[in-house]
């Protein structure tokens, strides 16, 4: 699919097909594309979470206060931020200073760069992994919809009581919730207004 037919088509499923399934290997090849997202000093900070089965689906659902496209979905994926993702920087560093892209002074510079940043600044590791995270999160629809699924990106609901179904450390912030699986095809509504460029860009001279 081309690029503008894909951006296009991509739209928010209001819900999805009932019993269909989606493999580890289907959101493995979705993920493939994901990992070249950009990301802060190429911290790569997101990390997703996926449940497919009914069980833990029902939970979600319950936890999301009955939002059924959340069981109705082939997944249910939480997106997150590292909080403490900053502290992997010398191990994806380390690589770069090997193969000689980067010197030891450098690497020494970026590593103190980084920590001077995060290391203690809360409010900026928060919004770092906001932003991060749409970034990944918009690949990973974009993705999925090459692949011939559909997506809802959502609000995480209730999220202290998400993190205990899915498992979630306590250093990894959610940010939000991507049901994915096959858009029901009946009563599909009319995509909403799009503002035409000229009421969303503004060139400066």
């Amino acid at each position: 699919m081309e690029f503008i037919e894909l951006a296009k088509a991509r739209r928010s499923a209001t819900n999805f097909q009932t019993n269909i399934k989606i493999t580890v290997n289907e959101l493995r090849d979705i993920f493939e594309a994901v990992k070249n997202h950009p990301s802060s000093y190429n911290l790569q900070t997101t990390h997703y979470y996926v449940v497919t089965s009914e069980e833990k689906k029902a939970k979600v659902k319950e936890a999301s206060f009955g939002q059924h496209k959340t069981y109705s979905a082939s997944a249910t994926i939480i997106v997150c931020g590292n909080k403490e993702g900053y502290k992997e920087a010398p191990h994806l560093y380390e690589g770069m200073k090997i193969l000689g892209i980067i010197d030891e002074c450098e690497y020494n510079r970026t590593i103190e760069l980084i920590n001077n940043l995060f290391e203690n600044n809360p409010k900026f590791v928060e919004e770092d992994n906001i932003r991060n995270a749409c970034l990944s999160a918009m690949l990973f629809m974009l993705s999925a919809k090459d692949k011939g699924w559909d997506t809802c990106p959502m609000h995480v609901q209730n999220a202290e009581e998400i993190k205990k179904i899915y498992g979630i450390p306590e250093h990894h912030q959610p940010i939000l919730m991507i049901p994915i699986g096959k858009m029901t095809t009946h009563n599909i509504r009319p995509r909403g207004y799009r503002k035409p460029v000229g009421e969303f860009v503004h060139f400066i001279d």
